[in-house]
């Protein structure tokens, strides 16, 4: 029997599936009392970008769609932009359930929830994440510092790009120079994922890579944060 990138394609999607069908169930952390439903995440499974937010906010949590709110629109925006639409991308955020009254996740609960993350970029593979404010750039960065600084540039990140930039919801509060520093960033990840595809274009035999980035690992053993 053969297998081709089809067959690669379909099992991902299943396999998201039944990450999706546990994780809907999961009971791990306190934020399961007080959810209305798991936000696990939506797009293509075979998607070359990836956005991570911070949290599912109330319209997600009614319709258990991330950035489905506001935000969502600013995003939708932002991809059109760059002439992407949100069918061509993964969506997902660090925690699936939405914290009471849309506070911040807590360490517990991040440290909790970070495996179905985890496995959600494993099976993906994409070729740029795109983290949106402090919580997922801090998580998947593992660090520190505040996204003020970390935005700005692409990160080399297991064999992939990671793009850090402020989250819809800080543009939102009436800041033109965060908007504008978004676009910057979603630019950025354009050029990358334009090199991505010419790339892939000239070779048949070998997968697209960008220079200097540090090889993939097996999926299986990745770590990633």
């Amino acid at each position: 029997m053969s297998y081709g990138a089809n067959d690669d394609v379909h099992l991902r999607a299943a396999e998201l599936t039944i990450l999706a069908d546990r994780a809907a169930s999961c009971t791990q952390c306190e934020l399961a009392a007080t959810r209305t439903t798991v936000v696990f995440g939506a797009g293509d499974p075979n998607a070359s970008l990836v956005i991570v937010g911070e949290g599912p906010g109330k319209n997600e949590d009614e319709q258990g769609l991330p950035f489905v709110g506001r935000s969502g629109a600013l995003l939708d925006t932002l991809l059109a932009e760059i002439g992407r639409e949100r069918n061509d991308v993964y969506i997902a955020n660090v925690v699936k359930c939405r914290p009471p009254g849309n506070r911040d996740p807590r360490p517990v609960e991040i440290e909790t929830c970070k495996p179905y993350l985890r496995q959600q970029l494993v099976l993906i593979d994409p070729t740029v994440v795109v983290t949106l404010g402090n919580f997922s750039s801090k998580l998947l960065l593992n660090t520190d510092v505040g996204i003020t600084k970390l935005r700005g540039q692409a990160y080399p990140w297991w064999g992939r790009y990671l793009v850090p930039t402020f989250h819809p919801a800080a543009a939102l509060r009436g800041s033109a120079r965060v908007l504008e520093a978004m676009r910057e960033d979603f630019t950025r990840i354009q050029g990358i994922l334009d090199d991505t595809e010419r790339n892939m274009m000239k070779t048949t035999e070998l997968p697209p890579s960008i220079p200097h980035q540090p090889e993939k690992h097996d999926p299986e053993q990745l770590d990633l944060f």
